[in-house]
């Protein structure tokens, strides 16, 4: 097989959210989401919409050509607007296919624009095809999970996600037994003591560990306060190439992709392991990926946006994402510990160096799905710029994401701080 070409090097200059906020709450729309983040992303760039190239746009539920509707309140200029779904990654699939977009040369702008307009649960709107992930809960059916709904007013797919988690859960508690319910309950209260400073969060404000932990539960061991809620919402980011970068003179506040991988089911999904089906195994080759393109390992990470649906699938991705060994992701949540940043906030501070989830999770934040992996692009580019106030990770320069939709796709991107090509430092 004949070597890759090196690739172009890929730039997010702006980034743009709308604050995120409860299903059926507010009197909105997705145009009006599409809008406020895709306005907002532009003035971070300090750029007008004439100079986007292509939009990529991310969301689920919603009709076709949905991103037309969203992105022609900033401008008619003709562009070509892709529409893409991947279930909760669809935010990095966008975010992924920008970034392929200005790697390939054919453009050098391109804004990936998420956005969902959520109901209270999840749900499947074509009930006469196929389902794509009928196959997924037959499996965990077939492996051992009990079937029918875990409470009487869910609907099956909300019940079914959580139930695929839950049963994972279980499943790595039983392999690790020093694993306790307790564990999952810290890295929720971790999550949402972090929130409280992030005013677009659906929640910001602390929750006990008593409360998390007697909240109703919805499918043991996972807890009401465990889970992610669905909100509205909505996300961008603006992707260039080196050379659009410095025309534009964006490079004081760009940060660079350096390494995207996309991993979808793989033979060991559906095997035996509920942990796998729920997506471990797809991240974890993700991440190595990741790690193999910038070659860099995960002790260059400081600050990490995680897919945390539920609190027990964030320890799983610190095994996921080499952060530590197998079996030892309770070990690593308890050598964590509290410290205020230099603007006096509060931080848990992992093995001495990680910072998981600084913007409070999806946990916190919210899940509008479409949205969700460009909101975690936005936090993470203002992390490495530095500008996160009382969130910010003091002295970031290398972060980490991961995305996920069962379906199934993991998304895992790598960036760091801004640096000249050696052709660049010459000038």
């Amino acid at each position: 097989m004949a070597a890759k070409s090196k690739s172009k090097r890929v730039f997010v200059a702006g980034t743009g959210l709308t604050k995120f906020e409860r299903p059926m709450t507010k009197d909105w729309d997705y145009p009006d989401m599409g809008k406020q983040a895709g306005l907002a992303a532009l003035k971070d760039a300090g750029l007008k919409y004439n100079k986007i190239q292509s939009v990529v746009a991310s969301y689920c539920y919603g009709e076709p050509t949905c991103g037309q509707r969203a992105v022609y309140q900033l401008g008619l200029t003709g562009v070509p607007v892709y529409n893409v779904n991947n279930n909760c990654s669809s935010g990095s699939t966008a975010l992924m296919m920008a970034r392929r977009l200005v790697q390939s040369g054919v453009e050098d702008c391109v804004l990936a624009l998420g956005f969902e307009k959520m109901e209270k649960g999840l749900s499947e709107r074509y009930t006469d095809k196929a389902s794509p992930v009928a196959v997924h809960m037959n499996h965990m059916v077939k492996i051992g999970a009990k079937p029918g709904l875990i409470q009487p007013r869910m609907n099956n797919m909300t019940s079914d996600v959580i139930k695929l988690y839950a049963y994972a859960a279980r499943e790595y508690m039983k392999k690790f037994p020093h694993t306790k319910l307790s564990d999952f309950i810290e890295v929720a209260y971790k999550n949402h003591k972090q929130s409280i400073n992030n005013p677009k969060a659906t929640m910001s404000k602390e929750i006990s560990r008593e409360d998390i932990g007697g909240k109703l539960m919805l499918c043991e061991p996972i807890t009401f306060w465990m889970s992610a809620p669905v909100a509205d919402g909505g996300a961008a980011a603006i992707v260039c190439s080196e050379d659009f970068m410095l025309k534009n003179n964006l490079q004081n506040r760009a940060v660079e992709i350096v390494a995207q991988s996309m991993v979808t089911d793989l033979p060991s999904t559906f095997e035996k392991s509920f942990m796998d089906l729920s997506g471990f195994g797809m991240a974890k080759k993700a991440a190595q990926q990741c790690y193999d393109e910038s070659g860099m390992t995960s002790s260059d990470v400081d600050v990490l946006e995680v897919h945390d649906c539920f609190s027990c699938n964030e320890m799983f991705m610190y095994e996921a994402l080499q952060l530590t060994g197998e079996g030892r992701a309770a070990d690593l949540l308890h050598s964590g510990k509290w410290r205020k940043n230099s603007k006096g906030g509060d931080q848990f501070v992992l093995g001495g160096r990680w910072v998981v989830n600084p913007s409070g999770g999806l946990e916190s934040k919210g899940h509008p799905i479409g949205a969700t992996g460009l909101a975690q692009c936005a936090e993470l580019v203002s992390q490495l710029r530095g500008e996160s106030e009382k969130r910010q990770v003091d002295g970031a320069c290398v972060a980490l994401q991961h995305n996920f939709g069962i379906g199934g796709a993991a998304v895992v991107t790598m960036y760091k701080k801004y640096t000249p090509s050696v052709a660049q430092a010459r000038l």
